[in-house]
């Protein structure tokens, strides 16, 4: 038979599966493309890019997928080529390798259904959660048909692979050692130049954002992803003297009810207000999962999905320019617990060391307190359990046998089956959670002790269940549906609650954990990040709507300034009803962190970048502005603190 080239001799299917994944991801990257055509960048010059510069990564993937064939090929060589175990293992891989790849460019699709980007961090978690993130797929798609539809996909190309004689080719016995080393080298040079010089932020090239996450490889972007969960600050993004940051902070913090402890690198300081504390309130706080501000009439829906919402912004404290911080529940959970700008990569709720952290429970604690945290799921996931057992909450959950770290010294009490009426594969719906919560502030209000409830929601999840019979909209149908849900099972816990001995003494707080969606074409989609929070209940204090420009962490020092509490403070936020309130918000992915003042906002981005736009709200879009250093530098100050902070244990 000869000599046989690579294309026909023993490479000749590994030739065959490299060529088979740079048109599949082609091919993606193309439906990607229809899929936001709208949104794109179509001129020709962006269009070839983004298609080259996928093509340049899918390269990088797929050598580094293929490096263990490459190395199997050059050490299994002579005698072994062809025998029944060489075909079995080249079988049974490429076989599998397939599968995997056909069903991760099926979850690609599914990812940017729900994200409107490549895999990123969010992956890597779900691939830590895989009961939820297993069960929700089980109960959002036809995971039969789905499976099926790989299963078909990964015989046709594995029978297109052996009418082509491609595996024939591989059992041959003719490719010399020469050329196996050779080939070796090849793809260990370029599977350490991807390694060592090529990172997946290098695909964002576009002011689009859309053209640069459709450019990535998803595969690529994961394990980068997975390889930096947390970033330093000072390593990635644009710094200064931490002496002039924290003089800058300080600046920003400081007013008449303010004293600071120290002058080095910490904010810590007394705020002591001017009148007497008002009688100690119970505290009901409810973060609501993906609740965008528009959702409500109150700011142009007209689908009518938030009824009681909307009449509460008429009863409320309703603070209407609220922006969220991130994108995710655990930033909001940071935001709203430590009152803090989003730190550079993973949220701090699931960082390490993250327990005995100066938070709300410290204040609420230094009053006699009863803190808890309530969450209808698993609280293993995200975090949850582990971040709030160890900040100083009791925890009620639906845990499947996971339990806290033996650091932590907290109570935790399951939920039991017969408290739930209807769950679904985040945990058990709103309203079972909320009489749970109620039937806790009953035991609390009977041993005469104040509590804060922190009850975390679920229902407005996909796969947007509920149980049935409560609302017009049929479950399981989509968002808007989980989103009148949401509505109605937040009336029916202030109706139950109205009817208890504690609910006059009680003050309600409703604020979204982030909106339903973030994604857009700019680096930072400002709209979706645009939350609504209402404080009820509030003594002495009339109903109002205000619409100064605030942030999610500047919410709790509003409380306690209504409260007119004393507390020591470690808090980067500030109370939204000073006179002097300087109106500004944090908002931040994982890797941009970006301040914003009315209309101009500055965005940080790893790498050392920084950018300046106006935001017009009317179609929001953002237009580039000349650098304003003093902006750039308050927009460094905010961040590189609270990265300081924390990475150095000052949040103690």
């Amino acid at each position: 038979m000869g000599k046989l080239s690579i294309r026909t001799g023993r490479y000749a299917l590994l030739v065959h599966f490299i060529a088979w994944f740079l048109l599949f991801s082609q091919l993606l990257r193309i439906i990607l493309f229809i899929w936001q055509h709208g949104q794109v960048s179509q001129s020709l010059f962006d269009v070839i890019r983004t298609l080259l510069t996928g093509l340049f990564f899918d390269i990088g993937t797929i050598a580094l997928i293929s490096y263990p064939a490459v190395l199997y090929y050059t050490v299994f060589a002579g005698r072994w080529t062809g025998s029944l175990a060489d075909r079995i293992v080249i079988w049974f891989f490429t076989a599998l390798n397939v599968f995997i790849l056909v069903f991760t460019f099926l979850a690609e699709i599914t990812f940017w259904e729900e994200f409107r980007t490549r895999f990123n961090f969010i992956a890597v978690d779900y691939l830590i959660y895989t009961y939820e993130v297993i069960a929700n797929i089980q109960e959002s798609y036809p995971l039969p048909l789905l499976v099926s539809a790989v299963v078909i996909v990964t015989a046709l190309v594995l029978f297109a692979f052996y009418r082509s004689r491609a595996f024939a080719a591989a059992f041959s016995r003719n490719t010399d050692i020469v050329k196996r080393v050779s080939i070796l080298l090849l793809f260990t040079a370029a599977a350490s130049f991807y390694i060592t010089f090529i990172s997946s932020s290098q695909a964002e090239w576009s002011a689009n954002r859309y053209n640069s996450e459709i450019s990535k490889s998803g595969i690529y972007s994961f394990f980068a992803a997975f390889r930096n969960n947390q970033m330093k600050y000072e390593q990635f993004y644009t710094s200064i003297e931490n002496d002039r940051a924290f003089r800058i902070v300080k600046s920003k913090l400081a007013d008449s009810t303010v004293s600071f402890a120290t002058t080095g690198y910490s904010i810590h300081r007394s705020i002591k207000d001017a009148q007497s504390p008002l009688q100690r309130s119970n505290v009901v706080f409810i973060l609501m999962e993906s609740f965008s501000a528009d959702f409500m009439a109150e700011f142009g829906n007209r689908q009518n999905l938030t009824p009681f919402l909307d009449s509460l912004a008429q009863k409320s404290v309703f603070f209407t320019n609220m922006y969220a911080t991130g994108t995710r529940t655990v930033r909001g959970m940071e935001a709203l617990t430590l009152c803090i700008p989003p730190t550079p990569g993973q949220s701090i709720v699931k960082r390490p060391e993250n327990q005995d952290l100066y938070t709300i429970s410290n204040v609420f604690s230094s009053k006699n307190y009863d803190c808890s945290f309530f969450y209808g799921g698993d609280g293993y996931f995200d975090n949850m359990n582990s971040y709030f057992g160890g900040n100083g909450f009791s925890i009620y959950d639906r845990g499947r046998g996971s339990v806290l770290s033996d650091r932590i010294s907290t109570v935790r009490r399951n939920i039991a089956d017969s408290e739930v009426t209807f769950e679904n594969a985040w945990g058990i719906c709103d309203e079972d959670i909320f009489n749970k919560m109620i039937t806790t502030a009953d035991q609390k209000h009977k041993q005469g002790k104040p509590f804060l409830n922190f009850v975390m929601t679920t229902s407005n999840h996909r796969p947007y269940t509920y149980p049935s019979g409560r609302i017009d909209i049929p479950s399981g149908t989509g968002r808007e549906g989980a989103v009148k849900y949401a509505d109605y099972a937040l009336k029916r816990l202030f109706a139950e609650a109205s009817k208890k001995p504690w609910y006059k003494n009680t003050v309600f707080i409703v604020v979204a954990d982030h909106c339903a969606s973030s994604a857009g074409k700019d680096e930072i989609d400002i709209a979706n990040y645009h939350i609504p929070a209402f404080v009820v209940n509030m003594p002495q204090t009339a109903s109002q709507k205000v619409d100064k420009q605030c942030s999610q962490i500047d919410l709790w020092p509003t409380v306690f300034s209504m409260f007119k509490w004393h507390y020591e403070s470690d808090f980067f936020g500030r109370d939204i009803l000073d006179p002097d309130f300087e109106q500004r918000a944090f908002l931040g992915t994982y890797r941009k962190l970006a301040l914003m003042k009315g209309s101009r906002v500055m965005i940080l981005s790893d790498q050392k970048k920084q950018a300046f736009y106006s935001w017009k709200k009317s179609d929001n879009s953002l237009s580039p502005l000349p650098m304003d250093r003093p902006f750039l530098e308050e927009t460094i100050a905010w961040y590189q603190t609270a990265d300081y902070l924390f990475t150095n244990k000052l949040l103690k």
